[in-house]
């Protein structure tokens, strides 16, 4: 089979597809062929659907072959995470509680992906209930670091990013919180993006009006993220936060220059986050980058003050809502992190939420007159390198002892609080060769300049061409 297709950006596949200089069908067989290979060492894909995969490639050119219109993902193999209800196909959460069960019907996100063309090979493994940035649970057990066998993926969308690091799909989503789409990005050397709150509308959910959790694009370049958002991006009515622009913009070509683009560098988030110093020196010494495609980079911060009490009441009240019934009549069988979680939403006055939601209302505010002075904020993604797979989360960074399992998260978890869109893109290795993920981050709603931002600086360093040794 041709490997060589499996690493080849998405971008470049679509136009191979629809000059008819390879089938979808010779696609999916080579992804396919690389998963049997590789797959079993990572454990990133934890469901499979080989012979339906193949069949949709069939139909798919054979749509092509008639003329019939097709879509902007046209035969493109995509895996979804495991957390995201997939119509037909075993759907878990990552927990034993729901090992067998097979939902009815595609969740939105599923269903946007099938609608531009793409193929569904399978499921991609998580945390249990996509709690955590390490991804492990009970079913499947742990996924492997592509880079390095024994280290962790990131997560909670660590399934997908090891798939898209290891060639086995193009294109991949997940859903963010805490950092469940940039982190896993970074530990693995792919791109993710967390959108703005209502880009990508999420249906169904538990709580439409939250902006605490996002779903959105994975994949290996940041135009590849950006064909994958302009599928995913647009309206529907059901989701009271969605956002009125279609997607369709969102794809078209990004600048390779940056001239008099405003650089805001935060390696520590204004002396907020404790971060791993090995992290800091990779980062440092890529900055450059920016100046030379004619960016100003000052050392900076937004005012974060209420972030924390912002995003830690509302996401214990978002998991008392979803999980809290859950763990109180399956205690033995939800991991303690997420009984932890619930309980602490469970602890919760009306009080506590008002002046949480209060925080967050002048949070957003100084966010947004921090983005009057500069056009986007450069921060590292992860406080940390890439883990043992056995270590259930650190406790540490730089020299600092965490409160809680959220405190390692902490460089992802205030900018979730923002509302601001940010994308985790390949910012360098260690010199062990272990990836380093850049965070840029752009006002509420500039989805489009992190994407432009990124893309310059990814063709600029070539960090994410780096791909891991496999074999």
């Amino acid at each position: 089979m041709d490997d060589d297709l499996c690493t080849r950006p998405a971008t470049e596949l679509a136009a191979l597809l629809r000059a008819r200089e390879v089938s979808a069908r010779e696609l999916v067989d080579a992804h396919l062929d690389r998963i049997e290979r590789l797959n079993p060492a990572l454990n990133a894909i934890v469901t499979l659907d080989a012979d339906g995969a193949r069949a949709a490639a069939d139909a798919a050119d054979a749509r092509l072959a008639a003329g019939e219109p097709i879509g902007p993902l046209h035969g493109l193999p995509v895996a979804h995470k495991d957390t995201h209800a997939t119509g037909g196909m075993r759907t878990t959460w990552g927990s034993p509680l729901h090992a067998d069960t097979v939902p009815e019907q595609d969740e939105l996100v599923v269903a946007r992906l099938r609608a531009a063309g793409a193929i569904r090979v399978g499921k991609t493994n998580v945390p249990e209930f996509a709690a955590g940035s390490h991804t492990f649970n009970t079913l499947f057990g742990a996924t492997h670091n592509p880079y390095r066998h024994g280290l962790s993926a990131g997560g909670s969308s660590g399934g997908a990013a090891a798939a898209l690091a290891a060639g086995l799909v193009p294109i991949a989503e997940g859903s963010d919180m805490g950092g469940s789409l940039r982190n896993p990005a970074a530990f693995c050397n792919v791109v993710g993006l967390r959108p703005t709150p209502g880009r990508v509308p999420s249906h169904p959910t538990t709580i439409g009006w939250s902006q605490l959790s996002v779903q959105g694009p994975m994949a290996r370049t940041v135009g590849d993220v950006a064909l994958a958002l302009s599928a995913l991006a647009g309206p529907d009515p059901r989701v009271p936060i969605s956002l009125e622009s279609p997607g369709t913009s969102l794809a078209a070509p990004l600048p390779t220059e940056l001239t008099g683009l405003r650089v805001a560098w935060a390696p520590d988030l204004g002396g907020r986050v404790p971060v791993d110093p090995a992290v800091t020196a990779v980062l440092e010494a890529s900055l450059g980058a920016f100046t030379d495609l004619g960016a100003t980079v000052e050392a900076d911060c937004p005012d974060l003050t209420g972030a924390d009490e912002a995003f830690g009441v509302l996401r214990a009240w978002l998991f008392e809502a979803s999980y809290g019934d859950l763990v109180r009549r399956h205690p033995d069988q939800v991991k303690e992190t997420i009984r932890w979680n619930a309980a602490r939403g469970a602890e919760l006055t009306g009080a506590d939420v008002g002046r949480a939601e209060a925080a967050h209302t002048r949070l957003y505010e100084q966010v947004v007159a921090f983005f009057e002075r500069y056009d986007v904020l450069l921060a590292p993604t992860t406080q940390v390198l890439p883990f043992p797979v056995e270590v259930e989360y650190p406790t540490s960074a730089g020299g600092v002892e965490f409160d809680d399992y959220l405190g390692w998260m902490r460089s992802c978890t205030l900018v979730s609080a923002t509302g601001c869109p940010a994308l985790s893109v390949p910012g360098g290795f260690t010199p062990d060769g272990l990836p380093v993920g850049l965070q840029v981050v752009a006002a509420p709603r500039a989805d489009r300049t992190v994407l432009e931002v990124g893309h310059a600086f990814e063709q600029a360093t070539r960090f994410g061409e780096r791909r891991p040794e496999l074999h």
